[in-house]
Formats: structure tokens, C-alpha cells, sequence
């Protein structure tokens, strides 16, 4: 479990780091899992092995990941974060390529990418290489939760990067992410975060579970094969919304704009829509 110190360091800052949650023994299997026919194969079949990637549904892939998204070593800590109802929003093997000076992630707030009926969202970040400046660790910016949902459209459209510089602006803020292998990392899903390029060649991998309270309602984006996963408490029968207003991630190409989420919208509704957008 959290100490109160440490869920006051969340409150106050956006994010933690918890070392050694996970023995060598036990990062040697999860590796192991990751390089395993069905994760690896998938992974390369959609990305290839030269890029930065984020290699979704990991849960469904792998049992070992499956097992380790419900871990109560992660769980019962985030239940002092997000309360003890908690579902899997989707997880992820999150990687940095091998080639020099490559990779990176530019600055963002998770929750733009799927905003929910309430922010009480938290991803987990579980190491399984040493995670230093050097092979591409994230970089947070310290209380940037607080500033609420920042604008990360460009020309109407969703860019999946942060628009506003002001967060950025204070370097005292900006923390890299640095932990050994076998530990995690937990971050609000309002915190500004993002990560630089690989300057070492060293693997920097990671499994990542993006969680939610069991009463936050997704408004856009995707449901993956995975979300919904009840991990820790029970399912809720009530939405629980925050005051207030959100914008969807309109994407180009996408059909309905905001997501497989957003289909509150009867199909032959829909059709009509389509058909009168291309005339």
C-alpha cells in the first residue's frame, strides 16, 4: 500500500516512482513474455523493429501481462489513488528503438487522447529494462495535472501532442522518470509527460496499464479488446462526472471522428450522416 506521504506526493506533483515493486526473477518472465512468438509477432507485423512503439491490447496477447495488469501490488496501491472500484482502460508494451539518437514521444496528457466522464485515470508504468535519460525515459512535468485538459488540436483536428507551452515553461517542473528495472511509475492522466530519443541503443522496455475508476465513462476514442478489464473491487452501476467541459479528439480518416467509443448513434443513422458528408 501507499503511504499518506506518498499519496500526497501524487496529489501534489502528478506522479510517483516506487522502486523494486517486482523481483529479477520475476522482470526476467515478463521480459521473456515480451519476446514471446505471439507478443513479438504481432508487435513487428504492425511496426516493425526500427521505431518507437506502443503495442496495444499486451493483456490479451500475453496471459503473463493479463496477470500482471491485475497484480495486487499495482492494484493496491492505485486504490488509494483512484478509489477501490478499478477497471483496465487498455495496456500497452511500450518501447524504445535500438538505433542511436531515435525514438521519443512528444509532450501530452493522457486523457486527451480518451477523455472520460471523470479524471480519475492513472496510468502504470512497469519497468523491465533500467529506465535512465540516456535509453529514452519520460520526462513529467510536476503538477501540470492541475491545469486541467490542455489543448492538443491543431487546424480542428486531434495532433496528439500538447499545443500550449506554458507548462514547459518552468525547467525546475520538468523530471525525468528514471527507475531501475523492477520498479513502476504511476501518473495522473491529466500530467504532462513525454519522452526523449534513445541516445545509448540500450533496450528501454515497459509494460503500461492505463486504469480507471470503475464510475468514469469513456467519451471518445476507442475500446480496445481489453478495456473494461474489472482488476481490483466491482463493477459500478452509476457514472460519476466532474463539472465542467471536455473536447473529443476529432482524427482524420476516422469514421465515426471520436472513436469506436463514440456510437451513440444508430447505424443506419450513421450511414445517413456519411453518405450526406460526401455529397
Amino acid at each position: 500500500m501507499l503511504t499518506p506521504a506518498q499519496v500526497a506526493r501524487f496529489q501534489d506533483d502528478g506522479f510517483l516512482i516506487v522502486e523494486d515493486v517486482f523481483s529479477a526473477a520475476e522482470v526476467s518472465e515478463l521480459l521473456a513474455a515480451a519476446e514471446s512468438g505471439a507478443v513479438r509477432e504481432a508487435f513487428e507485423k504492425a511496426h516493425g523493429t526500427e521505431v518507437h512503439v506502443h503495442q496495444l491490447e499486451l493483456a490479451v496477447k500475453s496471459p503473463a501481462f493479463r496477470a500482471l495488469c491485475a497484480d495486487d501490488r499495482i492494484t493496491a496501491r492505485l486504490a488509494a489513488l483512484i478509489g477501490e472500484n478499478i477497471q483496465l482502460q487498455h495496456s500497452k508494451l511500450a518501447t524504445q528503438p535500438l538505433k542511436k539518437a531515435t525514438g521519443g514521444f512528444g509532450w501530452h496528457q493522457d486523457f486527451a487522447f480518451f477523455p472520460h466522464t471523470n479524471t480519475d485515470l492513472a496510468a502504470v508504468f512497469v519497468y523491465l529494462d533500467d529506465c535512465t535519460t540516456e535509453n529514452g525515459c519520460m520526462s513529467m512535468v510536476r503538477g501540470s495535472h492541475k491545469l486541467g485538459l490542455l489543448e492538443h488540436r491543431h487546424e480542428g483536428y486531434f495532433s496528439g501532442r500538447c499545443q500550449e507551452t506554458r507548462a514547459l515553461e518552468d525547467a525546475s517542473k520538468i523530471v525525468p522518470i528514471q527507475v531501475r528495472a523492477g520498479g513502476i511509475s504511476i501518473h495522473h492522466a491529466l500530467t504532462l509527460h513525454g519522452s526523449g530519443p534513445n541516445l545509448s541503443g540500450r533496450p528501454r522496455r515497459g509494460a503500461v496499464f492505463q486504469y480507471r475508476a470503475a464510475d468514469a465513462y469513456q467519451l471518445g476514442d476507442t475500446v480496445f479488446a481489453d478495456t473494461g478489464y474489472q482488476v481490483r473491487g466491482s463493477f459500478s452501476e452509476t457514472v460519476r462526472c466532474d463539472a465542467g467541459r471536455v473536447y473529443l479528439a476529432r482524427r482524420k480518416g476516422w469514421n465515426p471522428p471520436f472513436g469506436s467509443v463514440y456510437k451513440q448513434v444508430g447505424e443506419q443513422a450513421l450511414a445517413w450522416q456519411s453518405a450526406e458528408v460526401a455529397t
